[in-house]
């Protein structure tokens, strides 16, 4: 593509106003890892839930462009929003120091896949051209709208690279992630590790299994009875973690309905009675970690449920690597490594513009040493 003249980019608003298959034609390639927090099945049943809508705060207006020839060739996640909840790349300090000097930090356009901290695509392109209009066309939004910024979260580092022409600013972050090195086995990996490690974690296994049954749930054996205690157990932990958990049942019913195959419950029973679950979904090269939560109080029952379990099936799928979510480094003792994430972000405001950057030129160097620091602390035998 020559250039961009030729594109007609529109808001498109809800995602039930694009085509199911374009929309993953656009944003699951069939030459790219499958993300199924890109696919339409999911994105559509967080908007139709009410989840990810303009009463809580998350108005869709996704980009889509078109060639000469109305044929897509882009998309944009996008959401125009009026707080800083349920994104995890956290601004509250930049929209307060806006609102102190007298101006205004919302709205805001978020492209991000919501209540979602797992990195991935956010603008869906072929042609780099196409990904910077498409970039530009958010700003563009967001002054015609008076929107005070345009936040691409858990973008990939390349991407993030290439939005910096256009102004924006990259900020580092860090999750913790598991890699598969080759295992044909949870003993294998245990291998890899320092011997009071292995024994550490032997020991947390036996003590979070004593006296439970532990089951793996995938496709048609999820049941809603499955999903109505799953979902008992999301909002005792929301409740605990957030104060209003984000996701309603509608939700998981729609989850279980159109992405029954990617997703994955871990259950725990005591005496016949479920006691805890947690939520995976298996993508194309990585298994995700969401949602956990208990009823009982059994040590070290989390670990079992949202890392070891995990880890064993993404070696029996052959998956690379284990993404368990925002924060936590008491992942790290698990064989979770530090992983950057990255986002990109465009600010219209010249005095916060150049307080962020100030403030991002600081943070990168920063988040760099703390994760060189976290390495040195991970289980994996030395010198190997």
């Amino acid at each position: 593509m020559d250039g961009t003249d030729a594109l007609n980019i529109t808001v498109v608003g809800d995602l039930a106003n694009i085509d199911r298959a374009v929309w993953d034609g656009l944003a699951n390639p069939a030459d790219a890892p499958y993300d199924p927090f890109l696919s339409w099945d999911f994105l559509q049943a967080l908007e139709e839930s009410g989840c990810a809508s303009a009463p809580r705060g998350w108005q869709p207006a996704h980009l889509l462009a078109r060639d000469a020839a109305g044929a897509p060739v882009g998309a944009m996640l996008l959401y125009a929003k009026d707080h800083s909840y349920g994104e995890y790349v956290f601004d509250h300090g930049w929209a307060d120091a806006l609102q102190r000097a007298g101006e205004r930090y919302y709205p805001k356009l978020q492209c991000a896949v919501p209540f979602t901290p797992v990195p991935g695509r956010r603008i869906f392109a072929r042609d780099p051209a196409v990904e910077l209009a498409l970039a530009q066309g958010a700003v563009g939004l967001a002054q015609r709208g008076g929107a005070s910024s345009v936040h691409a979260t858990f973008a990939t580092a390349e991407a993030a690279a290439r939005l910096k022409p256009l102004g924006y600013m990259t900020r580092v972050g860090l999750q913790y992630h598991w890699f598969n090195r080759g295992y044909a086995s949870f003993e294998d990996f245990l291998a890899d590790l320092s011997s009071q490690k292995r024994k550490t974690i032997r020991r947390e296994r036996a003590r979070a299994c004593e006296g439970l049954t532990i089951r793996r749930l995938r496709g048609a054996e999820i049941k809603e009875t499955d999903w109505d205690f799953f979902f008992r157990c999301y909002m005792d932990t929301g409740s605990r973690k957030w104060g209003s958990p984000y996701l309603n049942r509608a939700f998981f019913t729609l989850l279980g309905e159109r992405m029954a195959d990617q997703c994955v419950l871990f259950v725990a029973k005591a005496d016949g009675a479920p006691i805890a679950s947690a939520l995976n979904l298996v993508g194309g090269d990585a298994l995700y970690g969401r949602y956990w939560g208990r009823v009982a109080d059994v040590p070290f029952l989390h670990f079992e449920l949202c890392y070891y379990q995990a880890i064993e099936l993404a070696i029996e799928l052959g998956l690379p690597r284990v993404e368990a979510g925002a924060q936590g480094e008491h992942k790290l003792a698990r064989g979770y490594v530090p992983a950057p994430t990255y986002s990109a972000h465009w600010i219209a405001h010249p005095g916060l513009r150049t307080a962020v950057q100030r403030y991002l030129d600081a943070e990168t160097p920063a988040v760099t040493d703390e994760a060189e620091l976290l390495m040195e602390h991970t289980p994996f035998k030395k010198g190997e």
